[in-house]
């Protein structure tokens, strides 16, 4: 009885105040641009190593409520990264892989050409070496690096402005439980990503994007991911996108995670 009430109090309210949709077929907000903890779809070659990054992950929103100028959204993500090494005779061995999921709330707000409001994720990430990491020739974990466990669980928020095609944002995580218990649990974020719309003609614009974190593991430590590129597509929608990307940071690969990591590599991406 108290259930069907409350779902004739939600739809009697959509109804006076919104409207709901579930499962739109767009985000509410599109991923931020050159952020690592984002969905993606693509390969990411490295210039270091013969190392490159598979992505296989997805956000969706579940629903929406909205009016003529806010929007409210309930979705899910789910992402593996993976990294592989590559070999003679086409061979990609994998060496470590890194899952999340969990869920996101996001609000906007849209006036004339500008818009503003928020992401927040709740999300688990874990972490774990492959057969690709070890060495059959010695018999023994490559590099000497064991495996190790590694996972945590966050909240993550993520204000942001857009003017046109134009967004900058800021945030904060942070980590309510972790594995190592020695990781620090806060971290700051800040970027922007810019699509230049048809430059060079409809559906193909140029774009760049940065974005910097503030971790802590043993040390503070500044992350850096510049990503430069063209996508073919909506700006802020669905598409593909060929793009360079330079990073400089901590190992994003939780099996590394107290490591450093610096490369230069060439993507491709499909923007779901």
């Amino acid at each position: 009885m108290i259930k069907r009430f409350v779902t004739i109090i939600f739809f009697a309210g959509s109804t006076l105040f919104g409207q709901v949709d579930f499962f739109p077929g767009d985000l509410n907000i599109q991923p931020f641009t050159a952020n690592i903890l984002e969905p993606r779809l693509g390969f990411l070659f490295q210039n270091r190593n013969d190392e490159l990054r598979l992505d296989i992950g997805n956000s969706f929103d579940i629903l929406h409520y909205h009016d003529d100028s806010k929007t409210f959204s309930v979705g899910a993500d789910l992402f593996t990264y993976t990294l592989l090494r590559s070999e003679d005779n086409f061979h990609f061995p994998v060496d470590a892989v890194d899952y999340l999921f969990g869920i996101n709330f996001a609000y906007k707000v849209r006036v004339h050409n500008y818009s503003f409001g928020f992401r927040a994720r709740i999300s688990h990430i874990s972490a774990h070496f492959a057969d690709g990491h070890y060495d059959n020739a010695k018999q023994t974990w490559r590099d000497g690096q064991n495996p190790r466990v590694y996972s945590r669980e966050f909240i993550e928020v993520m204000p942001f402005y857009r003017y046109n095609n134009f967004r900058f944002y800021f945030g904060l995580t942070y980590i309510f439980h972790v594995e190592p218990d020695y990781v620090k649990k806060d971290q700051y974020h800040a970027g922007f990503d810019y699509f230049r719309k048809d430059f060079i003609a409809e559906n193909i614009s140029p774009f760049i994007a940065y974005d910097f974190k503030y971790t802590t593991v043993k040390s503070r430590f500044a992350n850096h991911s510049i990503s430069a590129g063209i996508k073919f597509g909506e700006v802020f929608g669905r598409g593909i996108s060929l793009y360079y990307n330079y990073y400089d940071g901590n190992n994003f690969h939780g099996e590394y995670f107290d490591q450093k990591s610096e490369y230069s590599a060439i993507g491709i991406n499909l923007d779901l």
